[in-house]
């Protein structure tokens, strides 16, 4: 494992400084600014009384979302999407990624035929976008149920288990826990892992960069990244009084 000290003072297996404001924005049902080191995402989650179309008539509800991030979210000005008249296929990808992330964490057909629609900003980008706009994103959804739950709209709070995701990578055999960009542009092999409390997994995803990897190698990271998870976890409950 890693000895030294990683470039922003951090241990190896140190996420970075986590905070999350509940009911950031007036509007939305649910919304938090998520900061992770120098990453800053609002997340919102909307109450929509529709479902999509194959949907209909199933009494089923839906959970489903959008992420885009700033021009200057970046170092260097980047073209909003839609001015460039197609979303990127990363975008989708992430997108898809949230959105199944979160419905594996709540029980979403008992909130009828409604969809709770999520959307996550990037405002500043330094590595874990999409790691953290998770993490954020289930507490704007809890949020935006419990709104339901309080205005007698639905008259059972659903199931759920508390989840997080965190991003990894191996460099030089070395494990780095919750990578920044600078780190995560360096890289050998990424990663990004999505769990719940219960250490269930939702998500692996893994791609060699520069190097392969192995199956003692992926152990060490699930090792470190259950870890991880548990701490931003634990930041989650603390902020939902659980």
């Amino acid at each position: 494992m890693l000895s030294n000290i990683r470039v922003d003072g951090r241990k190896f297996d140190e996420i970075r400084k986590t905070t999350i404001i509940r009911d950031y924005l007036k509007y939305p049902e649910g919304s938090v600014l998520i900061t992770q080191g120098d990453t800053k995402i609002i997340v919102t989650a909307s109450v929509l009384e529709y479902v999509p179309r194959f949907l209909q008539d199933t009494g089923t509800g839906w959970i489903t979302a959008e992420y885009n991030m700033l021009p200057r979210a970046t170092q260097n000005r980047n073209t909003r999407e839609r001015e460039r008249q197609r979303i990127k296929g990363r975008t989708h990808e992430i997108q898809r990624l949230i959105g199944r992330s979160i419905r594996a964490a709540f029980n979403y057909e008992k909130l009828g035929e409604r969809t709770i629609k999520i959307d996550c900003d990037v405002i500043q980008a330094d590595g874990g976008t999409r790691c953290a706009s998770i993490t954020g994103a289930f507490i704007a959804v809890f949020d935006a149920i419990n709104y339901l739950y309080n205005e007698q709209i639905i008259y059972s709070f659903p199931d759920y288990k508390v989840m997080a995701a965190i991003s990894l990578g191996i460099k030089d055999d070395d494990i780095l826990l919750d990578l920044n960009y600078r780190e995560d542009s360096k890289v050998d092999v990424d990663i990004n892992l999505i769990m719940n409390e219960d250490l269930e997994f939702i998500e692996i995803q893994g791609t060699a960069e520069g190097a392969t990897f192995n199956k003692k190698q992926l152990n060490d990271v699930l090792e470190i990244g259950e870890k991880g998870i548990m701490e931003l976890i634990q930041i989650q409950k603390k902020k939902l009084n659980l």
